[in-house]
């Protein structure tokens, strides 16, 4: 079928690339405009279907259309801003919060009470509404999607605050060789008894897979009622001392690092599954003084969770006469006692 040569074909720039035997790298439509930052996938896809988007000088309606760098794209009459770099922000999620951009309940969001000089961005994984910590942001889809997979070898890491008097900690111990409630099969699961309270108990827990409220239910089915969830950790990447609300970017230069590691840990991307991430402290920086800690390691996550727990020390050198400031509580050192919310 010969084309009409009135009418601009959208496969131009890309057809005589292909010609020339150097064809940029092709990707869905859809997927340019959302790396451009415009809007998501599926709202790329309603805008196509709306007649907003030209590819070459022609309307498209359908997203099933696979463009290059070659090819002039508009939306709105406007060229397509250029694809932005991979970019990686720790935000410390309060409770009250669903991990969604529209609620059905009209509930509030995430991505309603993020700063506004942040750019459209997507969650890594997710926090239910009770549920409170580290929530990681990009601005990247497919790389939110990369560091979901349970094949990155990526440890989450929770303080887990249940009720329950005189835990049994066989029982704790048995959920390493993963559990099933309600036919919905868990891998292994790392889970520690910290401090007994009265009627509620501390525990740390840590699992590679994270499926949806499976902390709760895993729990729950013990007979230990979750009344406090919080997320310290999402492989390399800390809570640290992010206060509720507040979001910090990751380096470029870090966040590349991390990337190289997860293409080792990820099978057929020219690794093995073996490699481990590099710890990544507060504030972006790697290594540094003090004491490291891997992330996918439950006996060293452990015993960073206790570190977590004493109130700050005085630091050296301060000057004399300064007014002492508050401690403020961060949501990774609890009021201790016993409470139920």
């Amino acid at each position: 079928m010969m084309s009409d040569p009135q009418k601009p074909d959208p496969h131009a720039s890309t057809q005589q690339s292909n010609a020339e035997g150097a064809a940029p790298a092709r990707q869905r439509i859809a997927k340019a405009m959302a790396r451009a930052g415009l809007c998501s996938r599926r709202e790329a896809e309603r805008w196509i279907e709306d007649g907003r988007v030209t590819v070459n000088g022609a309307k498209i309606t359908s997203p099933a259309l696979d463009v290059s760098s070659g090819d002039a794209i508009t939306v709105d009459g406007k060229p397509l801003p250029a694809a932005e770099p991979p970019r990686l922000w720790r935000y410390c999620k309060p409770r009250g919060l669903v991990t969604t951009a529209r609620d059905e309940k009209g509930r509030a969001t995430v991505f309603d009470n993020l700063p506004d000089r942040l750019p459209r961005v997507v969650s890594i994984g997710r926090l239910d509404i009770n549920s409170e910590g580290l929530l990681l942001m990009t601005n990247d889809g497919d790389l939110a999607r990369k560091l979901e997979l349970p094949s990155t070898g990526w440890m989450r890491r929770y303080r887990v605050r249940i009720q329950g008097r005189n835990i049994d900690t066989r029982a704790l111990e048995g959920l390493a060789d993963g559990i099933t409630v309600e036919g919905v099969r868990y891998g292994p699961i790392r889970a520690e008894l910290e401090t007994q309270q009265s009627s509620n108990a501390w525990i740390t827990i840590s699992l590679q897979e994270g499926k949806n409220r499976e902390v709760r239910r895993v729990m729950e089915h013990l007979g230990y009622p979750v009344n406090r969830l919080i997320r310290v950790s999402y492989g390399p990447f800390q809570l640290g001392n992010l206060e509720f609300g507040a979001v910090e970017e990751v380096s470029p230069r870090i966040l590349r690092e991390q990337l190289g590691e997860v293409k080792k840990q990820i099978p057929g991307k020219g690794g093995t599954a073996k490699a481990k991430p590099r710890p990544v402290k507060p504030g972006g920086r790697k290594g540094g003084k003090g004491k490291s800690f891997n992330r996918n390691s439950p006996e060293k996550a452990g015993a960073h969770m206790a570190s977590e727990d004493p109130a700050p020390k005085k630091k050296a050198g301060a000057r004399k006469g300064a007014p002492k400031r508050p401690a403020s509580r961060h949501p990774s050192q609890p009021k201790p006692g016993p409470r139920s919310d």
